[in-house]
């Protein structure tokens, strides 16, 4: 059974990254008129917002592109910093979302930054534990599902509190892009909207897998059912 929950959580998670992957290859072909690039968009828009101590930074790797809170750096890959499409574009001004968020104080943004390091102890013991307690047997079934239970309800709680983070990211984004004129209406708004919900739905995805496993280790404690696997 839990060969098969892997396997539903995969394929979420796979047709999720399959979605925004084919929206942002569709739309990176889509050219703006405005002709501004990514990064000379994210410039005018923090510019615009009084942000002025937040590093653009290029690198390389394809949609690995986001806003790093700590640096105060916005990192777009090469692709979208030079780029003068929808896609560049829109990913561009969600990244400077994040930064508006950080300066506004955003309660949701400022959630998921002082959640980060427990976080990131839970997905090291949701990651250990099972294999902890098969190669040792000294974890007992009941502590073990308990401390799963508790492991992936700290991942669920931190993917919750993501949706809104992103989801204001890219209200802000379609909002700025309009209004500064850097995309014009029509086809490439409709083409900007395509990129950033595709995205979003990322973030669904990973709340959706780790609530399936939450459960799928919290119903037997509450049950006091034992399921065989």
């Amino acid at each position: 059974m839990i060969l098969i929950l892997f396997l539903v959580t995969l394929a979420i998670g796979l047709l999720a990254q399959w979605h925004v992957k084919s929206a942002y290859a569709r739309h990176s072909r889509t050219p703006v008129q405005s002709g501004y690039t990514g990064a000379e968009a994210a410039h005018a828009i923090l510019r615009q917002a009084g942000i002025t101590n937040v590093e653009i930074i290029e690198h390389e790797e394809l949609l690995g592109d986001h806003y790093d809170p700590k640096r105060k750096r916005l990192v777009l890959s090469a692709a979208n910093y030079h780029g003068t499409s929808a896609a560049a574009l829109g990913v561009a001004a969600h990244e400077c979302g994040h930064a508006l968020q950080h300066k506004q104080a955003y309660a949701p943004l400022e959630m998921r930054m002082a959640a980060v390091g427990i976080t990131s102890i839970a997905s090291q013991m949701v990651m250990w534990i099972p294999l902890l307690g098969m190669a040792t047997k000294l974890i007992a079934p009941k502590v073990g599902l308990l401390i799963l239970a508790v492991g992936w309800g700290i991942l669920m709680a931190f993917n919750l509190i993501t949706l809104p983070v992103e989801f204001d990211a890219s209200r802000r984004a379609k909002l700025v892009l309009g209004k500064m004129g850097f995309i014009q209406g029509g086809s490439e708004s409709a083409a900007v909207n395509q990129v950033l919900n595709a995205a979003a739905w990322t973030y669904v995805a990973a709340f959706i897998s780790s609530l399936i496993y939450f459960l799928w280790y919290l119903l037997p404690l509450l049950t006091s059912g034992r399921r065989r696997d």
